[in-house]
């Protein structure tokens, strides 16, 4: 398939010459050479550090810059010290660990003001021509995870993105589905993104409030970004993970300063006229259970869902029903050929679709309706119940320390599906202990494979003639049939029982990434 990563680069950039000076580094006098790339310095005095290179990476290392007079004054963002009272930045050709970045400062003295303010611009132009964000909108979610989205945002977040000179914009969001209508509404001609202080439901709601514009195809090419301030995060570890960093709050912040993007597939997720687009994951049996009854038990922190899942692994349910996919290349050999002609259509219904188009338009205003796919090249297959669990999902993590799809990619085009067949509850709980690091795939109780479409059938809980089972997409319940929804909760997207399809449009959307 295309490079989805294709559409986020621009032209190779012109290298400019290097800028050498005498200067006073932290005190000590120093030759520092400025390029395109790094500015490195080499101490000419006596002291043990004397004659030895070191450097600053002006793409990894350095957060932002002040020009006082003679004075460059940069703020670094590393792993180490490079103030000069610790441990200093790495000597060229040595590699770092994965040992959390540290926020530092570094005075470089010049010998006149014409030289600060000839450094500063080219660092200035240097940061221009990597695409760092100079005006932000971030929506903070004041309810999430453990009601600490303000917190986090006013002393995480935002002495970061000072530092960085980032101008910024903040809105709290006050009810369900705020977020979706901010995005709806929002002037995106003055920013460069939109940041989400939040789990990863607000981020979904932005992606529905963008395709639900009637400028939807440019309003979804403003790059999204996410700070860590719910319970799962499982977007923010997939990301660090997929760069080799550690997961923290600072290092999600400096990704999103350092202006890297990357594709990102949404998925259209369909039941008759109703449809709802997904950026992450969609669960039925065992986790969802897990996930949404698990509620509950809030009272009781972090330490719920293993609660929960202890108890729902020893009393296990099983799930019939039917799940039809079409297999990505290299999986065709799994489940078993489906005959009859079924459509994959954007606009489809449970059992057809009225059209293959990428508009729908009502009262002159048109928003995205999902993918187009030919159906005569589809090739459907199936896999029967009973299911202890239905896993389909666009990222490799569900939380920080939860792996569901190891072989996940953001931007390939396909979902990987990890379904978990009948099993005892022995086997189960081991399965759930094996999620941590993504190895209970390798069981043979596994299924696990990647799709171009698929389209779930679910059942009613084996043993049971009336109750069948929750649905949950991106932490949010899209269909319940355990007769379980009380009066304070939303009514439901879409209902339990007909069949529910998920489509994929490769690289729609465009996410803030560590790299």
């Amino acid at each position: 398939m295309a490079d989805p990563q294709a559409k986020a680069r621009g032209p190779p950039e012109p290298r400019a010459e290097a800028l050498v000076e005498p200067v006073r580094f932290n005190g000590s006098a120093a030759e520092a050479t400025l390029s395109s790339a790094e500015l490195a310095w080499r101490t000419t005095g006596a002291g043990r550090d004397s004659g030895g290179r070191r450097k600053l990476e002006l793409e990894s290392d350095v957060l932002g810059f002040q020009v006082e007079g003679r004075a460059l004054k940069l703020v670094t963002f590393t792993r180490g010290d490079v103030t000069g009272a610790g441990r200093p930045p790495s000597p060229v050709g040595c590699g770092g660990g994965a040992e959390d970045r540290k926020r530092g400062e570094v005075a470089v003295e010049m010998e006149s003001e014409e030289a600060a303010e000839r450094w500063g611009h080219a660092i200035r132009d240097r940061f221009a021509s990597l695409g760092r964000p100079k005006r932000l909108f971030f929506i903070v979610n004041p309810y999430g995870g453990k009601r600490g989205g303000r917190k986090i945002f006013q002393t995480e977040v935002l002495p970061l993105i000072e530092a960085a000179g980032i101008h910024y914009t903040m809105q709290e969001t006050n009810y369900r589905l705020h977020a979706q209508e901010i995005a709806g509404s929002l002037d995106l001609r003055k920013y460069d993104g939109i940041i989400c202080v939040s789990g990863d439901g607000i981020l979904v709601e932005v992606v529905n409030g963008l395709l639900q514009r009637d400028d939807w195809d440019k309003a979804i090419k403003v790059p999204l970004g996410i700070i860590p301030a719910g319970t799962g995060n499982g977007m923010v570890q997939g990301l660090l993970h997929s760069a080799g960093e550690p997961f923290s709050m600072s290092n999600a912040v400096f990704a999103i300063i350092r202006g890297h993007r990357r594709a990102l597939d949404v998925t259209s997720v369909v039941q008759g006229k109703t449809r709802f687009f997904s950026v992450m994951m969609l669960t039925w049996g065992l986790v969802a259970d897990i996930d949404i009854e698990s509620e509950k038990f809030r009272w009781m922190g972090s330490a719920r869902i293993d609660f929960y899942s202890l108890l729902r692994a020893v009393n296990l349910r099983r799930y019939n029903g039917r799940i039809l996919f079409v297999p990505a290349p290299g999986y065709e050999g799994f489940g078993d050929p489906v005959e009859q002609t079924i459509s994959c259509k954007s606009n489809g219904a449970a059992n057809a679709a009225e059209g293959d188009i990428t508009d729908v338009c009502n009262n002159e205003t048109c928003t995205y309706s999902g993918p187009s796919t030919d159906d005569a090249d589809l090739e459907w297959r199936s896999l029967k119940g009973p299911f202890v669990n239905v896993w389909i999902s666009n990222i490799a993590f569900a939380s920080e320390g939860v792996m569901i799809a190891p072989q996940a990619q953001f931007a390939d085009g396909y979902l990987d599906a990890a379904i978990i067949k009948d099993c005892p509850w022995s086997v189960a709980l081991g399965l759930l202990l094996r999620m941590k690091d993504g190895s209970y795939i390798e069981s043979p109780y596994v299924e696990y494979f990647k799709v171009k479409a698929l389209r779930i059938e679910p059942g009613l809980r084996v043993g049971s003639s009336t109750i069948g089972g929750i649905i949950d997409s991106d932490g949010e319940v899209l269909a319940r049939g355990d007769r379980s929804q009380t009066k304070e909760e939303p009514e439901h997207l879409m209902a339990y029982g007909p069949p529910i399809q998920l489509t994929v449009d490769q690289g729609l959307a465009t996410i803030f990434s560590p790299r």
